[in-house]
C-alpha cells in the first residue's frame, strides 16, 4: 500500500494525522523511559484505511444485528497465544461485518497488520502491547480510537471519538486546568501509574453509564457527617453498617492474588454498586468505597444559597470552558448534584444521563466555583 489512501469516509482523513501524532508522541516518550512491550507506530494512511473500513462496516448488519468490533493494529508475532486464521483476510467492511458476531465480546480484538498488498486481518487476540492502536465499533456510525493503559488495568484510554461527521479528539492539556479532578487525570492517562482507588471510580462511571437508566453517585469524605446537611433526613435506604464489598476489593500493594481473578471479583462488586444508582435518588459512598446509602434525596443545606453558575468543561480539542446555569447541563439530577458539591466542597458527584452523557461535578478552590467536566467522550 502506498502512503495515500482514498477513503470515502471523510472524517477518517481529517483525523488520521492527528491520531498518528498522538501515538508517535506517546510511543517515543515511553521508549525514552525504557518501557518495554511497546506497540508499533501506526502511520496515518493505515489509520485512515482502518477507520474507513470500520465505519462502513458499522452501517451494515449481519442477521439483523449491527456489528460491534474491536480492531488492533499489531503483527501476530508480537502477542502470545494469538488465534491465527489459516489465510489472511482482506480488511474490508464486508469481511468485518461477517466476522463481527464471533468477536463482539469485550476484550477480543481482531488483529490487523500489513504486507506489500496492504492491510489484512490475521486473527484475534486478547492481549495487546502498550500503546497499541485500537479502534472500537461501538454502534452504527460511532467509532472510538483508544489504547491500552500502561498499567494494564481498567478502561482503555480514549484518543478520539468519531460519530458520523462529528469528530472529537481528546485534549490531554485539560489535565493542567485549575483543580482538575483526579478521575479526569486518570482518564487522560498521562502517567504510567494510575491510582487503583481512582481507577475504581472510573470503573463505576463506566458501569453507571452502561445501565442506561441514569443515576447519581456522591463520593463523600470518610469520617465526616457534614454531607448529611445536604441530604433529606431520614434516609429511606440507609446502609448500616456501611457495606464494604467494594472497599475490600480495592487493590492494595503487596496483596498476593491473581490479577485476573481479582479483577473479575472487582467487576462484580462495581456492577453491584453501580446498579443501585439506577434507583431514584443518589447513591452515596465515602472515599474508601464504602456504601453508605442509596435512593437519597438531595436538598439545599440550610446555610447555603441556590447555585446559579457552574464552569462547564469538555476535555476535547476546541471544547472551551464555559460558565452556564446548571440547568443547561441536564435535568434534575445535574441540578441537585451540582448543588450538593456547591454545599459540600470536599465531595464529588458523578452523574449519568439516560442518553449516555456523563458529568463529574467537583469544587474548584482556585476559582471558587463548581466545575462540571463532561467526560462521556472518555468513557466510550
Amino acid at each position: 500500500m502506498t502512503g495515500v489512501y482514498e477513503s470515502t469516509y471523510q472524517a477518517a482523513r481529517s483525523v488520521a494525522a492527528t491520531v498518528e501524532a498522538h501515538f508517535a508522541h506517546h510511543l517515543n516518550t515511553a521508549a525514552g523511559k525504557g518501557v518495554s512491550d511497546l506497540a508499533e507506530h501506526p502511520p496515518a494512511y493505515y489509520i485512515e484505511a482502518i477507520i474507513d473500513a470500520a465505519f462502513w462496516a458499522s452501517l451494515r448488519k449481519e442477521e439483523g444485528r449491527s456489528p460491534r468490533i474491536s480492531i488492533a493494529f499489531l503483527p501476530p508475532e508480537q502477542v502470545e497465544s494469538a488465534l491465527l486464521f489459516g489465510s489472511r483476510l482482506n480488511l474490508t467492511s464486508l469481511v468485518l461485518t461477517k466476522l463481527a458476531p464471533g468477536v463482539e465480546r469485550p476484550g477480543v480484538h481482531l488483529g490487523v497488520w500489513y504486507d506489500e498488498n496492504g492491510l489484512y486481518i490475521w486473527g484475534t487476540t486478547i492481549k495487546l502491547p502498550n500503546f497499541c492502536f485500537v479502534l472500537d465499533v461501538s454502534e452504527p456510525g460511532l467509532l472510538v480510537i483508544k489504547h491500552r493503559r500502561m498499567c494494564g488495568f481498567g478502561k482503555y484510554s480514549n484518543v478520539a471519538v468519531l460519530k458520523g461527521d462529528q469528530v472529537k479528539v481528546v485534549d490531554e492539556s485539560c489535565v493542567h486546568h485549575a483543580d482538575c479532578p483526579p478521575i479526569l487525570k486518570a482518564l487522560l492517562d498521562l502517567s504510567s501509574f494510575v491510582n487503583h482507588s481512582v481507577n475504581v471510580l472510573i470503573q463505576l462511571a463506566v458501569s453507571m453509564r452502561a445501565h442506561h437508566q441514569g443515576g447519581i453517585l456522591l463520593v463523600v469524605p470518610a469520617g465526616s457527617n457534614d454531607w448529611k446537611r445536604s441530604i433529606i433526613q431520614p434516609m429511606q435506604y440507609l446502609v448500616y453498617p456501611p457495606f464494604t464489598g467494594l472497599a475490600n476489593m480495592v487493590w492494595k500493594e503487596g496483596v498476593d492474588r491473581s490479577e485476573s481473578v481479582w479483577q473479575s471479583m472487582l467487576n462484580r462488586e462495581v456492577d453491584n454498586l453501580a446498579g443501585l444508582t439506577a434507583i431514584d435518588g443518589a447513591t452515596i459512598i465515602n472515599d474508601q468505597h464504602e456504601l453508605i446509602a442509596f435512593g437519597a434525596k438531595i436538598s439545599i443545606a440550610e446555610t447555603s444559597t441556590r447555585l446559579e453558575r457552574v464552569a462547564l468543561i469538555e476535555p476535547v480539542i476546541g471544547g472551551e470552558a464555559d460558565t452556564v446555569h446548571p440547568g443547561k447541563i441536564g435535568g434534575t439530577r445535574h441540578l441537585s448534584a451540582a448543588q450538593f458539591v456547591h454545599d459540600q466542597h470536599d465531595a464529588i458527584a458523578l452523574v449519568a444521563s439516560q442518553d449516555g452523557v456523563f458529568t463529574i461535578f467537583s469544587w474548584s478552590p482556585t476559582v471558587q466555583t463548581v466545575q462540571a467536566h463532561r467526560i462521556d467522550t472518555l468513557l466510550l
